[in-house]
């Protein structure tokens, strides 16, 4: 079990070893980000922009116009819903350098509640031209996100999470963008997940096998671009889709497969995500079972749809 941010902390450090153009900004949340491990060895490229996110996203821009690959870090409720117009206008209009790191997202945050529980920005990324949206599984994946975000030119959106997870990735695991990951073999019916949720879709595939029913199971790490030709050959394979996310139902990833799936090889959807409300304060467990997120609700999204499957109903 490890954070998910403490993953994004090391690679900038790592990042501030190897690449002297990248500096990062924070929004008075150097520890809870985790960017207090680059803040240490580099205070020379790190800048606390205290609590103005708008100004920290203006900032990045223009540090990526001279040629600075700027790393931003807030909270994912802050970074995308306050600064929606700076990252529109200023970074993805002129397709500026800049990458995001949004943490504490999803309902996992717990007791912070409602404010600070971001369910709504793969809907809000995804949506803007040149912004990549990728959404890390667990630390090592996080790590590596990271890594690639610097890599690769253009505004990326980086969703990571507060509460330690399960590490179901290894190093030999491989990462890129736009490519999803296949984590485990089956032609029954195929699950479809990002985040933490991952996680519980290994879980659920357990559950699945002990009742003969095989799941495949795919870590769609990028939301955009998203892996097409991977969830096409799932639908084609399995029949029927599952999609779990840590989400509004509305606009995220089971949004983004079924526009692929809609125009290429339509098949049986559920989905397992936020049903259209914002969250609540309480312990991370308990938020994940009230709001439906857990390997069980995906189990039930899993028979629904092998029943549509069956009866043909799409």
């Amino acid at each position: 079990m490890k954070k998910t941010r403490e993953g994004f902390g090391r690679a900038l450090a790592e990042l501030g070893k190897t690449n002297p153009d990248v500096v990062v900004l924070v929004g008075d949340l150097t520890d809870s980000t985790m960017v207090s491990f680059f803040a240490k060895e580099f205070p020379d490229r790190f800048v606390e922009m205290g609590v103005a996110e708008q100004n920290m996203m203006t900032a990045a821009a223009g540090l990526s116009l001279v040629g600075k690959i700027p790393f931003l870090a807030t909270y994912g409720a802050f970074a995308t819903c306050r600064c929606a117009d700076q990252i529109r206008v200023t970074v993805c209009y002129s397709d500026l350098n800049v990458k995001i790191g949004g943490a504490h997202g999803g309902i996992s945050v717990g007791p912070d509640g409602a404010t600070h529980q971001a369910l709504e920005e793969f809907a809000m990324m995804r949506v803007l031209p040149n912004m990549k949206v990728i959404v890390p599984c667990d630390f090592e994946e996080t790590r590596k996100a990271t890594l690639a975000a610097a890599a690769v030119w253009g505004p990326v959106y980086l969703r990571f999470g507060r509460e330690d997870v399960p590490v179901v990735t290894g190093a030999a695991t491989p990462f890129e963008i736009g490519k999803g990951i296949l984590l485990r073999d089956g032609d029954d019916v195929a699950i479809v997940a990002c985040g933490v949720m991952v996680h519980e879709a290994l879980q659920a595939a357990e559950a699945l096998a002990a009742r003969d029913i095989q799941a495949r199971v795919i870590n769609i790490h990028t939301i955009k671009p998203i892996d097409r030709n991977l969830l096409i050959q799932a639908a084609e394979d399995c029949g029927a889709v599952v999609t779990a996310e840590e989400h509004q139902i509305h606009g995220g990833l089971g949004s983004a497969v079924a526009e692929v799936l809609v125009r290429h090889c339509p098949v049986p959807m559920e989905f397992v995500a936020v049903e259209d409300r914002f969250g609540q304060s309480g312990k991370p467990a308990e938020l994940m079972a009230a709001f439906g997120l857990t390997a069980d609700h995906i189990v039930t999204a899993t028979e629904k749809v092998l029943a549509r499957k069956v009866a043909r109903v799409y």
